[in-house]
This record gives C-alpha cells, sequence and structure tokens, in this order.
C-alpha cells in the first residue's frame, strides 16, 4: 500500500520513547496517549517487513475509542537501527526474548496504571504470542490479527503442497545465503533466520527458535490470558484455516474467536493489508473486547 504523506507526517509527530536492548538494537516507540493515566493502551506490532507507520490508521482510530496506543518496528525494520543491511543475522529468538521485553518494559513505565494489551499484525501477533506465554506478566490480553500458523497442513487443501514446496525453497534459499532476498510469499528481504525459523514452522506446525533454550509448545499450551484471534474472508496470507489451527495451540486461552466475511458486516476490506482502511471498525472491535476482557 502507498504511504500516504499526511499520514507520515503525524506519526513522526507522536511521542517517541527510545529503547536499546543489550545487544545494541535501538527502536523508536511511538506512542498516542490518554490524558486518563489508567486507560488501557494497546501496542501495536507490525506484520513481516512491514513499517510501524502503516499502522498510523490504527493508531488514531485507537485513541479514538479512548486507549492509549503504542507501536514500535520489529528489528531492522521502519525506524529500529541498525537496518537489515547493516545487521548481523538474526532470528525469532532475538525478536521474543530480546526485543519485545525490552519494549513491552517501556510501554508499561510509560503508563504504569494502565493494562496493556498487544495488538499483533501476522507475524507481529505470532511474535508477541510467544512473548507473553513465556514471560505473561506485563501483558493482559492479546489480539492476533490475521495471524495464523504457517504450517503447510493447515492451509486449504488445494494449496498445501504449493506451501510446502514454497517453505522448502524459502529455507534453502535463506540457510544458504543468510537473507532471503524477497520473491514468493514474502517479497521484501528479511534476515535468514527469521525465515529459516519461519519455515520450521511451516514444516511441522511447532516453534522452535533457533538458539533458544525454551520449549514454546508446553508454554503456549499453558496460556491463560484473554486473546482474541481475527481472520479475514479474502486473506490468503493467513486464512481462516490457518488462525483455526493456530488457536488449537492455546487450549486453555481465554479465547474470542472472530472470522469477518462479507456478511459480517464489519470491515469492507477482507485482505491481508487492505482492512487497514477499515481502522475505525477494527479499532471499536478491539476496544469492545478490551472491556469485555476487563
Amino acid at each position: 500500500m502507498p504511504e500516504d504523506k499526511p499520514a507520515s507526517t503525524g506519526f513522526q509527530a507522536l511521542e517517541a520513547v527510545e529503547v536499546t536492548t543489550p545487544d545494541h538494537v535501538r527502536f523508536v516507540v511511538r506512542i498516542k496517549p490518554q490524558d486518563d493515566p489508567s486507560a488501557p493502551v494497546v501496542l501495536v506490532l507490525p506484520a513481516m517487513a512491514m513499517k510501524a507507520k502503516f499502522y498510523y490508521p490504527l493508531v488514531k482510530a485507537l485513541h479514538d475509542e479512548g486507549l492509549s496506543v503504542a507501536t514500535a518496528d520489529l528489528r531492522a525494520q521502519g525506524e529500529s537501527t541498525p537496518s537489515l543491511e547493516d545487521s548481523r543475522n538474526f532470528g525469532y529468538r532475538e525478536i521474543v526474548e530480546t526485543d519485545l521485553p525490552a519494549i513491552t518494559e517501556a510501554v508499561a513505565k510509560r503508563f504504569p496504571e494502565a493494562p496493556l494489551h498487544v495488538f499483533g499484525h501476522s507475524l507481529g501477533g505470532q511474535t508477541a504470542l510467544l512473548h507473553a506465554c513465556a514471560d505473561p506478566t506485563r501483558i493482559a490480553g492479546l489480539c492476533l490479527f490475521a495471524t495464523g500458523s504457517v504450517y503447510w497442513r493447515a492451509f486449504p487443501p488445494e494449496r498445501r503442497l504449493s506451501v510446502l514446496a514454497g517453505g522448502r525453497y524459502i529455507g534453502s534459499v535463506s540457510k544458504l545465503r543468510g537473507r532471503w532476498p524477497g520473491g514468493l510469499f514474502v517479497p521484501t528481504p528479511v534476515a535468514g533466520r527469521v525465515m529459516t525459523d519461519w519455515c520450521y514452522q511451516n514444516l511441522t506446525g511447532r516453534y522452535r527458535l533457533s538458539g533458544s533454550e525454551r520449549n514454546y509448545a508446553p508454554l503456549l499450551r499453558e496460556l491463560t490470558m484473554p486473546v482474541m484471534a481475527i481472520s479475514l474472508d479474502d486473506d490468503e496470507l493467513g486464512p481462516k484455516s490457518n488462525v483455526d489451527y493456530l488457536c488449537t495451540r492455546i487450549p486453555r486461552a481465554k479465547l474470542t474467536r472472530r472470522h469477518w466475511d462479507a456478511e459480517s458486516g464489519v470491515v469492507e476490506n477482507l485482505d491481508h493489508f487492505g482492512w487497514i482502511k477499515d481502522s475505525p471498525a477494527v479499532a471499536a472491535e478491539v476496544r469492545e473486547w478490551i472491556a469485555d476482557a476487563a
């Protein structure tokens, strides 16, 4: 989606909190607060290779619903530094076990009186889910938006073999070159270990974070916090069956499951990225879920 210049300017005008991880990665957490310090805060986490400023319409809409909002780029995306070209190879482990603890801690310190909910889109949702199951102390609830397992068997039957073959190809190229150069399911360059971690789940249906000492499968099974999982009818990257499969991995969560199609009447744009045009409707659903969860 083309970036709108006024929206980009508005995003840059948001309050900024800098966060630096122990391995010297710098993040800029952008914040749009309510006057009420106890108003629930929503941390918006982007999809793979998407910049946080793409979500500015959602940030504004959530704020209009009475919520404080924070957002930050994932590692080597957008305002985070170093850039992908200057970064050492990294995978899910660095995002889940280094970056998200630092970002959520910064947001919790900025809003010490407010419950923190996370809105994760696609990869942002997957990594938020893994972080929350390992360290649920700061997070009151998760909204997993267009976030599904990439397990090849979770896709509709007619797509399974092509997704499996594509995952094997992406994994081989990413391992050989140390980086995914872009193409196929993921059009832009991505760190090599992010894609090999992605491909492990594509092949097995399980999360294995390269270099991590944690076994995430039992942690996911023990997650008990409120989770809202939303799928979109025209989403080829995260179809309903994939979101349903991911939800089976968190059997103890207080799950609210939504699937939006044309008959639902919630949003008009039902694909993986186009929903951002319907941010006010999405924000209203998130606000209602937060109120119900509380």
